[in-house]
């Protein structure tokens, strides 16, 4: 029988503990393991607590498939284990003040599913997961960049990266192609020319410059940074005053004479719905639309016609995307942190993430660099636009640090506001960026 590096046998290692649940089970997958280190990679020695009740706060979905293999890989969880998983399911905006709460109070859920920088807000409370996150990077080819960004602090890993619910282009194609465009265009000044051309045929565009947590603050940062423009500098210095945040303020507002009315209050749901009814011909979204798009025979039309591009570049020459990132982490509090621990181990383990992104059709763009190459990103063609979104982008209060002025930074939407206020509320440029200087200071000293 063949040795592991640990000297033991192969079903010995698979035996070892409840960890060993989760290493085994890619290497006896049917789908065939794209683990690069299986071998080498031994998962850490969890000593799951018996018979544990596992709290998982979740954000709600927008894409079926995803509760469905989240659900059915909690329950096989459950039956490896003898552990319990209770989902907690909330909305977007509701995560965030939840989880906030349970770390001042010390009680609630054991394990959050969250968003951005979260963490970092009360680093203090979580249990140190590298044991986990090493593990995982050795084998599934490392982790993205930006991973290391949200997920590490002070060299230790405070959260789990689960992935981005990635946000690209979203188009009708045959009306961009009507407009003159074969391709949709990949740089700022010619998404702007596209975009009024679609809207002098007829076919207004629509991107929340409203409290959205996901479509509002992705588009935001992602056209401020592809100025130049940023809201702190490398030193945490407020820097959202500059000539390069006023050259993004007028290619905004430019941009929003395309746009439908009322963007300015819309939150996460509302460009969906504006799509579904033909409202709108392009705008910034999840491959949640496209999902959505093929669940109606009424829909069967617009699903055929819609395709993805990557958000635009700017004048900086290249990509500056922000997407959604969610990463789950897990309270001190928690009377089972190794239930926990290996719960999140098995989740992102090939045989259960591999089904997992084939049933939401790669909504969550994975954070290991091995599950690019996934089939479900070229299966479809149209998923290809979603698979470099965490490779391709860049953390939360760029350049600078990420911490408590970054997620305070965005949780109060001091970016997304200072569009709106100049394109839509009259306000003007050096106001607007004087109320969101402002905004970013008082994130800062806290």
């Amino acid at each position: 029988m063949k040795k592991q590096n640990n000297n033991m046998t192969r079903r010995d290692f698979i035996k070892t503990s409840g960890a060993g649940l989760a290493g085994a089970a890619v290497l006896a997958s049917p789908l065939g393991s794209i683990a690069t280190k299986a071998f080498a990679a031994t998962p850490p020695n969890l000593a799951v607590e018996k018979g544990a009740t596992l709290n998982v706060l979740r954000w709600s979905v927008f894409v079926q498939g995803d509760k469905d293999l989240w659900e059915a890989n909690c329950r096989k969880w459950e039956k490896a284990t003898g552990c319990k998983v209770v989902n907690e399911w909330l909305s977007w905006e509701d995560v965030r003040p939840k989880a906030a709460m349970s770390a001042a109070v010390g009680a609630g859920p054991d394990l959050v599913s969250g968003w951005h920088d979260d963490p970092h807000l009360y680093p203090d409370k979580l249990v140190d997961v590298s044991d986990v996150a090493n593990y995982l990077g050795q084998k599934y080819g490392g982790w993205e960049d930006v991973c290391l960004k949200y997920g590490m602090k002070d060299g230790r890993w405070i959260a789990i990266p689960m992935g981005a619910p990635g946000q690209q282009i979203v188009y009708r194609k045959s009306w961009v192609n009507e407009a003159g465009y074969a391709e949709f265009p990949q740089t700022t000044d010619e998404f702007i020319k596209c975009c009024k051309k679609l809207k002098g045929n007829g076919h207004p565009v629509g991107f929340a410059l409203g409290h959205s947590v996901g479509d509002g603050n992705n588009f935001a940062y992602t056209w401020l940074w592809s100025y130049g423009a940023s809201t702190v500098d490398k030193d945490s210095n407020p820097a959202i005053n500059s000539p390069e945040t006023r050259n993004a303020l007028e290619g905004m507002k430019e941009l929003y004479t395309a746009m439908i009315p009322g963007c300015a209050s819309w939150l996460d749901p509302h460009n969906n719905k504006a799509y579904l009814a033909e409202q709108i011909s392009v705008t910034n979204n999840g491959i949640s639309i496209y999902y959505a798009s093929r669940t109606k025979p009424e829909w069967a039309e617009i699903s055929k016609d819609t395709y993805h591009a990557e958000l635009p570049i700017g004048p900086v020459g290249k990509p500056t995307q922000l997407h959604l990132f969610n990463q789950a982490f897990i309270f001190k509090h928690s009377a089972c942190p190794n239930a926990a621990k290996h719960f999140l181990m098995f989740m992102l383990e090939q045989e259960q993430a591999e089904p997992w992104m084939d049933a939401m059709s790669g909504y969550v763009t994975p954070g290991l660099k091995a599950y690019r190459k996934l089939p479900v990103w070229t299966s479809d063609p149209k998923h290809t636009a979603y698979r470099d979104c965490v490779k391709n982008m860049l953390w939360n209060g760029y350049p600078g640090p990420i911490g408590p002025g970054s997620a305070a930074t965005m949780a109060e939407y001091a970016v997304v506001d200072m569009f709106a206020n100049y394109c839509a509320r009259g306000m003007s440029a050096d106001n607007a960026m004087e109320r969101a200087e402002k905004a970013i200071a008082r994130a800062y000293k806290k």
